[in-house]
């Protein structure tokens, strides 16, 4: 497959023309921090956390859904770009009720990984602190909205891998929900097969197995990987 030269962070870099700019990052072990983005997944650039500088483009882009192109020059963590990131940051912590200290993702949690990686030790813009009950109605799963950063990656997961789609966006704006089915409570769903594919894609406390106290929900997100390379060798068999 043709390459593309571009420069990353003035160091000369080749990378495959079907590469996006955080893949071509990660491969030259430059991290660009991420929330919505799993590999395995598609990409959607909900979280705008991968923002990056392309001179000559006057606005910043998702290096998530960007391709390279031949002679780009790309920027990954400058003040701008570092200040962007700590802002969406803050805005996440701010817009639900996120109370790592009683949190069952506490020390597994990406969100709260990302504030200690930006140095976040308070938020400047006031706390929403919308009313959200949990749902429990399911018989292992608890969804919390209230840890919910509307990355998406469970709407993906159970569309794209498992095939069920009993997730999705529902409401606008500050009011966007993660909903299963047409709205009802997860519990009574009748598409849901119970595969916890979602839970441990979740990057934060939202979806947890029940049982689960502060800091006991470990979330394992790789089993991706095994499934792409099951279902890669399926279809070359056939």
């Amino acid at each position: 497959m043709p390459v593309k030269t571009l420069t990353l962070n003035g160091e000369l870099i080749t990378a495959r023309e079907d590469e996006t700019i955080l893949e071509a990052a990660r491969e030259h072990n430059i991290d660009i921090p991420t929330l919505c983005h799993l590999e395995g997944l598609s990409a959607v650039g909900a979280c705008r956390l991968c923002l990056v500088e392309v001179k000559g483009v006057n606005k910043l882009l998702p290096a998530c859904i960007t391709t390279v192109q031949e002679g780009m020059d790309v920027q990954t963590h400058t003040e701008k770009l570092q200040n962007y990131r700590r802002m969406i940051v803050e805005l996440l912590f701010s817009e639900r009720n996120h109370v790592c200290a009683v949190c069952v993702a506490n020390g597994h949690c990406g969100l709260q990984d990302l504030g200690y990686e930006l140095g976040i030790d308070h938020v400047t813009y006031p706390y929403l602190n919308p009313n959200i009950k949990p749902d429990a109605s399911h018989e292992r799963f608890i969804i919390d909205q209230n840890r919910c950063v509307l990355c998406t990656r469970c709407v993906r997961v159970c569309n794209e891998i498992e095939g069920a789609h009993v997730w999705d966006v529902g409401g606008r704006g500050m009011n966007s929900r993660i909903i299963a089915d047409l709205g009802g409570p997860w519990g009574d769903s009748e598409t849901c097969t119970s595969c916890g594919k979602c839970v441990h894609v979740c990057p934060t406390g939202t979806l947890s197995e029940k049982g689960r106290s502060v800091g006991e929900m470990e979330k394992h997100p790789n089993f991706l990987g095994f499934l792409l390379q099951v279902r890669n060798s399926l279809d070359r068999r056939e």
